[in-house]
């Protein structure tokens, strides 16, 4: 009598799979109906009519709302170029849900955003502090964060190269790290570090430094937020300017901000320094120093540590000591550690900004006029921002720590079926999903009550 095997196993034999076309109202983006609806709801659409002030022929088909908002949804999609962005609006399943009945082609599209000017990108530009203010103030009455009532909030502002290929207005030759001599826009950002959004961008030619336009830049942002809220600007050695100093210091607002200054070095060593307590080997100094166009003198805070030194086969006569230096301009009384400390966590900025470049294709596609390329820049800001509002106020702790691709691969592309009847819509999407929970608070931020 033969034995009964009763192992169990984790694959069965295939079958033979018949391919057939013809099904209807299907979508690969199902996550992307969310967004549409999210941004329905708090009225964008409506934002851009009102406030970017571009007018077209009256027969026109298409308007502001189109070319800024098309893109924008299509960025979170996975959009890195204009053709990119009428692939992903081909899907006749999310043209329906978001009331779209028809899509500029790719050439009506770029025809359009060569028609922006720079009025129009300033027209943008007040159009996400408004979104922005819409969702601090939701988030705020719903108890989801604390932000728009916050007293002080910290600001990373930095600059970001964006290397160009072929022909496009405003890409010149400056500071490239990736690819030397080769053409590049310069971006301006700014990130609030309690959101990681963007409060605010300049696209910018490549041969701009990095601090260039910086008070003007800081005058428009600290326009925008609320009215009692202070800030603490972040920056590194590129925004060592006292005419922005000045400009903090009227407003009553803190820095921190990386030193940068010829004779650095032989200034740090004529200070006195002091161990610091449970830093071994780690040295620390307070002054104040006042440099030759400034006003007057303010506060620095400097920390080092020894290079350790290889034996010399021949010796040395003196023993010599090599120092790795970190100096601050402050605001706050607090000790050099601490601002060393506070200051290394604007690392996460640099992060932020290659998430916006390389996931929500901030300054990546382009034409070859400057102002349509700013117009896309600042739609890619609003794609980005989206993704951090939807996580903001889902309260989900684990879509705020996602990044836009994993938000994208997790959440946007969802297979469903799209059905209508007694007068309903209806998106069906699989029983079974890898994070369940992720995916029905990012349908209720979307479509739930406020």
């Amino acid at each position: 009598m033969k034995k009964k095997n009763n192992k169990r196993s984790s694959r069965v034999a295939p079958k033979k799979v018949r391919f057939k076309k013809g099904a209807k109202n299907l979508t690969a983006q199902a996550g992307l109906i969310p967004v549409v609806k999210f941004l329905q709801k708090h009225n964008v659409p409506e934002l851009i009519q009102s406030t970017v002030q571009h007018k077209r022929g009256f027969n026109a088909s298409y308007n502001a709302v189109d070319v800024i908002f098309l893109p924008l949804v299509a960025m979170i999609g996975g959009a890195r170029s204009i053709s990119g962005v009428i692939t992903v609006w081909a899907d006749s399943v999310l043209c329906r849900v978001a009331g779209w009945t028809s899509i500029p082609d790719e050439t009506t599209l770029g025809r359009i955003l060569k028609t922006f000017k720079q009025k129009h990108i300033n027209n943008q530009e007040t159009l996400l502090h408004q979104i922005r203010t819409r969702m601090w103030r939701k988030a705020l009455r719903s108890g989801k964060s604390s932000i728009g009532a916050t007293p002080c909030v910290t600001i990373d502002v930095d600059s970001s190269v964006k290397t160009v290929y072929g022909t496009q207005q405003g890409a010149k030759k400056g500071y490239n790290t990736h690819k030397r001599g080769a053409v590049s826009y310069h971006p301006l950002l700014a990130f609030c570090a309690e959101t990681k959004e963007i409060l605010q961008g300049w696209l910018r030619s490549g041969d701009a430094y990095t601090s260039n336009g910086i008070v003007e830049f800081t005058k428009q942002l600290l326009a925008h937020l609320p009215n009692k809220t202070k800030i603490l600007f972040r920056g590194d050695s590129g925004f060592f300017s006292g005419e922005l100093l000045d400009l903090l210091e009227k407003y009553g607002h803190g820095y921190l901000i990386k030193v940068k200054l010829k004779g650095l070095k032989q200034l740090l060593m004529a200070q006195q320094w002091t161990p610091i307590p449970k830093q071994p080997g780690w040295e620390q100094c307070v002054f104040m120093h006042q440099c030759g166009t400034w006003s007057k003198a303010r506060l620095f805070m400097a920390v080092r540590r020894e290079k350790p030194t290889k034996a010399s086969p021949q010796g040395t006569l003196f023993e010599t000591k090599d120092y790795d230096f970190f100096c601050y301009v402050v605001t706050d009384c607090q000790t050099p550690w601490q601002a060393h400390k506070q200051y290394g966590q604007r690392a996460t900025c640099e992060t932020w900004i290659d998430e916006a470049k390389n996931q929500t294709a901030l300054a990546h596609i382009k034409t070859d006029d400057f102002w349509a390329n700013s117009a896309l820049f600042q739609s890619a800001i609003l794609a980005y921002n989206t993704i951090r509002w939807m996580a903001l106020l889902s309260d989900n702790t684990l879509i705020r720590r996602w990044e836009p691709a994993t938000v994208r691969t997790f959440l946007i592309r969802v297979a469903a079926k799209f059905t209508t009847g007694s007068n309903q819509q209806t998106l069906i999407t699989p029983d079974r999903m890898l994070y369940t929970a992720q995916w029905d608070d990012w349908v209720a931020v979307a479509v739930g009550e406020g």
